[in-house]
């Protein structure tokens, strides 16, 4: 008689911890499936704001230099660079201009380094 009590104890405790596991897991299992929904509503609206980034952004630079290219290809990449580099330089010194300025409204006595 003793020993039925100790099996019914012991099959009735794995019974509720399987029964506590399986609690367990289900509500595991529903969390996980509302951050899956969560998650995909998130993908959905990233695909879509990137879709409008590229369209707002334009079509796609297709420069690919080579080393099959010509003369005329490598001077106008060679054209556009100094241009770049033109601009650039105007806006070094429209800057450094308007630094200057500003030092001496405040009393600094400073003077622009020398052109090279």
């Amino acid at each position: 008689m003793l020993w039925f009590i100790v099996w019914t104890l012991l099959v009735l405790a794995t019974l509720a911890g399987a029964a506590w596991l399986g609690l367990r897991l289900w509500r595991s299992a529903k969390a996980l499936m509302s951050e899956l929904g969560h998650t995909s509503e998130m993908i959905e609206s990233l695909s879509r704001r990137t879709a409008e980034l590229t369209a707002a952004r334009g079509p796609e630079r297709t420069f690919t230099p080579h080393l099959l290219a010509t003369d005329a290809e490598r001077d106008g990449w060679r054209s556009g660079r100094a241009g770049n580099h033109e601009n650039r330089d105007e806006r070094k010194r429209v800057r450094h201009r308007t630094t200057l300025a500003r030092w001496r409204a405040i009393g600094i006595p400073f003077e622009l380094p020398p052109r090279r």
